[in-house]
């Protein structure tokens, strides 16, 4: 039975126009056709071993604050704030007030970022850091983690990569918060939490360049015909884990819902408008449990088809499939909203 079909059997159509297009999570758990970790209710998640995924509807640095502080346990030392500042002037990255609410409640914390494999306002350490100041991430320390060269980081259990190359300042951190704006993405069909490191930790020439399977010294022109797919789903989950590996149990994740374009805020202005109404924001310990969380908000979603589209057209969903597979998170999870 196709979803829309099955709305109207149920007569949820109603709740969903009433909800700004969700449906209420008290009747119907949904879950996206592809499932790396099975979302269950209240009353199940006293059996058995799960993830919690903290959700707020409400998109604001009150609520940011709140949902980081029942995940920060683990958090101490020298913290980095993995964060996609974007291309100049890009109209979807994260409202740097909401950012800098959260940097300045974490002590001795910087961003941090590496350049980029395509030739754009990041390409190079300089023109990085031109376009951070003209984006506005001027409030607090940026680390371009690849600036000084890259360190290479083992993956565990890998079946493409036994290592990948990294920001070489990726090891001075204690710990990490990744905060990720949550959209649509032109290769991967998503970006959340998994894309966000496994891309955004991996240097620009090296590590970028092993992710996509390309090789660094002899890059195709046109991305269409870079290896994706499968492929570049599980060269990212094995990416993230290098990562994951690397701080073990000091690293959290938190996914921002908003303006959830098609495409990923490394397309700048060129990014097309955001279909989807805007969801909220989750926040956990568990990666795999995170990004599936806010996949299946989105199927939930009655306004999803474009950004669905993408995510199918791509088979990004084995995103989900690959770490469960690479054991990067519960394969079970109980979202609980703190509103």
């Amino acid at each position: 039975m196709k979803r829309r079909d099955f709305l109207k059997s149920t007569g949820l159509a109603a709740s969903l126009l009433a909800t700004g297009g969700m449906i209420s999570m008290d009747k119907l758990f949904a879950q996206a056709p592809v499932i790396g970790s099975t979302k269950i209710t209240k009353a199940a998640a006293g059996s058995g071993s799960h993830a919690k995924v903290y959700f707020t509807r409400h998109i604001d640095a009150e609520h940011l604050l709140k949902l980081y502080s029942l995940i920060n346990e683990a958090i101490y030392g020298k913290v980095a704030i993995k964060l996609h500042t974007g291309e100049k002037h890009g109209p979807n990255i994260l409202p740097r007030e909401m950012v800098r609410a959260l940097q300045q409640q974490i002590p001795n914390s910087a961003i941090v970022e590496t350049n980029t494999l395509y030739q754009g306002d990041r390409y190079t350490t300089k023109a990085h850091r031109e376009t951070l100041q003209v984006n506005g991430w001027t409030f607090c320390p940026v680390d371009i983690m690849d600036e000084d060269g890259t360190v290479m980081l083992p993956v565990r259990g890998g079946k493409h990569f036994k290592e990948v190359s990294m920001g070489k300042n990726i090891v001075n951190y204690d710990s990490m918060v990744v905060l990720t704006h949550f959209k649509g993405h032109a290769m991967g069909g998503f970006g959340g939490s998994m894309k966000n490191i496994a891309i955004g930790c991996a240097d620009g020439r090296i590590g970028k360049a092993q992710v996509h399977g390309v090789d660094k010294d002899n890059i195709p022109a046109d991305w269409n015909v870079w290896p994706a797919k499968e492929l570049l789903m599980e060269n990212m989950a094995e990416s993230a884990k290098a990562t994951i590996d690397f701080f073990g149990k000091h690293i959290v994740y938190i996914n921002v819902m908003r303006r959830m374009s098609v495409d990923c805020d490394c397309a700048g202005t060129a990014a097309a408008e955001p279909t989807i109404p805007d969801i909220g924001i989750a926040a956990s310990t568990d990666i795999l449990a995170v990004d599936q969380a806010c996949i299946d908000m989105v199927y939930a979603q009655m306004h999803n088809h474009d950004l669905v589209e993408r995510i199918e057209s791509r088979h990004g969903l084995h995103q989900l499939t690959a770490m469960r597979e690479l054991k990067m998170g519960n394969d079970k999870y109980e979202l609980i909203e703190i509103d």
